[in-house]
């Protein structure tokens, strides 16, 4: 991170190279769209390599810190092009889609989107539920305890333990 943030060329490549398949694959996860998703990934890498003096060890690795720009972006990305929020049926049939270990078809990403649904598949489901309301479905905390019938502070708490949980079992994947 400290070459990155030098703008050391090497170090900006094998940054690139070494993260781009998952965040690629989140983007295409959340935004099922091959396109868009090339320029989400692409802006995740600007916007690091812009605040990679930036980065702390401490807050999370930088997989982590990476995949959290990559989803914010892609959320943003997606809210842009819908004028409206989707339809409760519509939010339905992606939770069972994901949950049901369905990803995009055509993704580039679909190893990792697999990845991540069978991830999201071992968290209990009011968690799962949650996490795929935040994450793919771009909806806020508030959203998800609105929609879910929850207090606000046990919404926070389901994404919360359920996106850790996931960070954890990828940690232990990659060890």
């Amino acid at each position: 991170m400290s070459a990155l943030a030098v703008d050391d060329e090497a170090a900006a490549v094998a940054f690139v190279r070494r993260f781009q398949g998952p965040v690629f694959g989140l983007a295409v996860s959340i935004t099922h769209d091959r396109a868009l998703a090339e320029d989400v990934a692409q802006e995740a890498f600007l916007r690091a390599w812009r605040a990679a003096g930036n980065y702390d060890a401490r807050r999370g690795s930088v997989l982590t810190w990476l995949l959290t720009i990559t989803r914010n972006l892609a959320i943003d990305a997606i809210r842009a092009r819908r004028s409206f929020p989707l339809e409760a049926g519509e939010l339905e049939v992606l939770i069972t889609t994901t949950l049901g270990g369905g990803v995009p078809d055509g993704s580039g990403g679909r190893i990792e989107a697999m990845a991540a649904a069978e991830r999201l598949a071992q968290l209990p489901v009011e968690q799962a539920r949650a996490v795929v309301l935040a994450v793919i479905g771009g909806r806020t905390v508030t959203e998800v305890a609105d929609y879910e019938g929850i207090p606000l502070g046990t919404a926070k708490t389901r994404i919360r333990t359920g996106l850790r949980r996931m960070r954890l079992a990828m940690e232990a994947e990659r060890d």
